[in-house]
């Protein structure tokens, strides 16, 4: 039978409220009332986007049910789906009796039975599945059942195996529902949580958006990355177009796309749902004002009093901040004031706990700034409390602790016991340490995701026989685990110090700008008339940090002409072209003009960090070329003003190059990529360049800072630790002859 709770938030959502006609709008409540094809779309999926990874599920007799994971937006509804299963059995089994069972959302859909001919093979076996057991959140389980000739057979027998691989494939057939323009359900259907993909949502401006209606949405975007988290974020620029899709679009009294021109005046800072002219399945949240600083009130309203949105629209009548960020307090990162519990850390309930015959490992997210000061660290201290099921005996069950998939330490669990508690050092290493390194020392990354996991692996015991021809097996129970809420892990007592240029930093947590976590320290100098894709770049930048630090970009400024600015105590970005100032040097390392293009060369190409010299960064040669493609390049430099702060440049050759610069920001697999001072990007990836002279941000005592000079240099530290050896020797040496010479002198 279906469950009620299937239906509650698709009848929340659909248009069946007579209210709403009576009421008569001026912009229809539930959009064109003449009959309009509800979309249909066909999502397909693959077993390595379902599973966990690798990607493939591995069944044996001992573990024979594997799970694959989906879910459906709430403004969707599931009209059709089949599963296209790729496996191959073990050519031990037996025919006929060996078999593979599907369940939809614990709903059999259909079995197979293996044939002789398909033993040790890769073979096909498609399955319907009925939409109407479909949900928000979805689960595929494939049951193993598995036989072998023998005459008492053994479940932990090698021969009981089944792969499930990952080309296995789940087509969905996805009709769009209407929706109620209704703010309560707010960032629905914008942004959908149930959704795992990344974020695409457009920003639609009347035209050339002033610096304060970029600062408005700037503002918004960050929300929006703040709720996207993980998923990833792009918002395309738009100017006076009807969107085809859910979007955000600014007016005002005064400027405004077309497509609203019949929309009344608003009397302040106004927050709006309606459906397109054309559409009523696609939805605008509506963003008005006045002018353009009641925009500016409106998202900041927004992004910090959401919970208080409700209806159609809503007036906003008062936006006063109360307390001012400090640094370091990004809601997402590890608290450095005090050790933080576990509990504070999850995402979810139930988050460490675990149980069953086969236990699936517990993780823990860790974000740390990327500026903390690591050398001479003894590592970060962790006290693990942990409560598990008792082992009968002592069997080598144990607690397996390992940092970013890397194993670290094991610990026993004695059948005695049934709760312990574990005084860890974890080893913290830089962020832009070199992949050999990162290989080598297992520990935590400052400046980027760290995934703390832990495994409870208990041994598994089979007795059985067989006695008079029949058999018997007896097989072990299964377990429950939990890592306590109350453990801890202390961050406090370190240090603030970078090397900069450190363009990693920049992309893998936001830093500089982030050390703030509202940006109150940041300003964006934009070209006077930017094109949309390089609104865009602000927009996807700001986004990602909100996703990074948990908190939305209030306080950023925006401006359009550097000379006015560039003196600010502030940490600059730069989008478009770099200024005049920086062009007549040797610096900055790249420049990018046109179809013109220049670069410094490095000694030596980017390696590991610690093992690189000041020789290494030398710019070896100074290279420019002319090309008729797309290029673009991130830069970073030292402020020319104050020497605690810095400059990141964005640079596009050209509106491809613009293109091309967003779409490296929005994969991972390039954005990873970029390093060093600066990274260029083309068509055919990005490569970074560690070139030029160096800057420190941070303050360090100055006994710390001499540690520091030579922590790079080990033959620099033993020649002058030798020498200081030798004056320490000479030293003692004339005190101990002054002594003797005074004793002699008495006798």
């Amino acid at each position: 039978m279906m469950k009620l709770q299937r239906y509650l938030i698709p009848s929340l959502l659909m248009t069946q409220c007579a209210v709403a006609a009576e009421s008569q709008p001026t912009v229809s409540e539930t959009g064109p009332l003449p009959p309009f094809p509800a979309p249909i779309r066909t999502q397909t999926l693959t077993l390595e986007q379902l599973a966990a990874a690798p990607g493939t599920l591995s069944l044996r007799g001992v573990s024979p049910e594997g799970l694959a994971d989906f879910t459906v937006r709430r403004d969707e509804v599931v009209t059709s789906a089949a599963l296209a299963v790729d496996y191959t059995p073990s050519p031990s089994l037996q025919p006929l009796i060996s078999q593979l069972k599907v369940y939809f959302n614990d709903e059999l859909m259909g079995v197979t039975a293996f044939q002789q001919e398909q033993m040790g093979q890769r073979s096909h076996a498609d399955f319907d599945l009925d939409p109407r057991y479909a949900k928000d959140f979805n689960r595929l389980r494939f049951n193993f059942i598995g036989h072998y000739p023998a005459s008492c057979e053994n479940p932990a027998s090698e021969t009981l195996w089944l792969n499930v691989n990952r080309d296995t494939k789940l087509t969905l057939q996805l009709q769009t529902l209407p929706v109620r323009n209704e703010l309560s359900f707010f960032p629905m259907p914008f942004l959908d949580t149930q959704d795992h993909g990344k974020l695409e949502l457009p920003m639609v401006f009347a035209g050339q958006p002033s610096l304060t209606e970029q600062k408005a949405a700037a503002v918004l975007a960050s929300w929006f990355g703040v709720q996207a988290q993980w998923r990833g974020q792009h918002f395309p620029v738009a100017f006076n177009q009807v969107p085809e899709r859910n979007s955000v679009v600014f007016a005002t009294n005064e400027s405004r796309p077309a497509f609203l021109g019949d929309y009344p005046k608003v009397k302040g800072p106004t927050i709006d749902m309606i459906s397109t002219p054309d559409n009523p399945y696609v939805k605008l949240l509506l963003v008005l004002g006045r002018d353009d600083e009641d925009l500016l009130t409106a998202t900041r309203a927004l992004a910090q009093g959401n919970v208080l949105l409700r209806g159609q629209s809503v007036l906003v009548e008062e936006f006063k901040p109360l307390a001012p960020r400090q640094p370091y307090d990004a809601p997402n990162w590890v608290r450095l004031d005090r050790p933080v519990r576990f509990g504070e850390l999850i995402d979810y309930p139930n988050q460490l706990q675990a149980a069953g015959r086969n236990l699936w490992p517990l993780s823990l997210t860790l974000r740390l700034p990327p500026d903390l000061y690591i050398i001479g660290s003894q590592g970060l201290r962790l006290d693990l409390k942990y409560h598990y099921t008792s082992p009968t005996t002592r069997d080598g069950s144990r607690l397996d602790v390992s940092i970013n998939d890397q194993f670290m330490k094991s610990y026993s669990l004695p059948p005695d016991d049934i709760q312990g508690e574990q005084l860890i050092s974890l080893p913290l290493w830089l962020f832009g340490d070199g992949d050999e390194r990162v290989l080598r020392m297992p520990g935590l990354k400052t400046g980027q995701p760290n995934r703390l996991g832990f495994s409870f692996e208990y041994a598994q015991q089979f007795l059985g026989g067989s006695s008079g021809g029949s058999c018997s097996m007896t097989m072990p129970t299964g377990q429950q685990v939990r890592i306590d809420d109350n453990s801890t892990i202390d961050v406090t007592g370190y240090r603030h110090f970078l090397e900069m240029p450190n363009l990693r930093a920049f992309t893998g947590s936001g830093f500089p700008f982030s050390r703030l976590a509202d940006l109150s320290e940041t300003q964006v100098v934009m070209p006077a008339k930017p094109l949309p894709g390089q609104i865009t770049t602000l927009l996807d930048t700001v986004g990602a940090i909100g996703a990074e630090t948990g908190y939305p970009t209030l306080a950023l400024q925006l401006a359009d002409d550097w000379a006015k600015v560039r003196d600010a105590d502030l940490d600059t970005l730069l989008i478009g072209t770099l200024p005049t100032e920086f062009r007549g040097d040797a610096e900055p390392d790249a420049l990018l003009e046109m179809t013109r293009s220049w670069v410094n060369q490095p000694m030596q190409p980017l390696g590991n960090e610690f093992q690189r010299s000041l020789d290494d960064r030398k710019a070896e040669a100074r290279v420019g070329m002319r090309g008729n493609t797309a290029i673009a390049a991130i830069l970073g430099v030292q402020s020319p003003s104050h020497e605690q702060r810095s400059v990141v440049a964005l640079l596009a050759d050209s509106d491809s190059g613009v293109k091309l610069l967003n779409e490296a920001m929005q994969t991972p697999a390039l954005r990873d990529q970029v390093a060093g001072s600066v990274a260029i990007v083309r068509e055919s990836g990005v490569t970074s360049l560690d070139v030029g002279e160096r800057y420190e941000v941070g303050n360090l005592p100055w006994w710390e800072k001499l540690w520091h000079r030579f922590a790079n240099h080990p033959v620099y530290l033993a020649m002058v630790a030798l020498i200081s050896m030798l004056l320490l020797g000479w030293g003692l040496r004339v005190l101990l002859a002054g002594i003797s010479r005074r004793r002699l002198k008495e006798e």
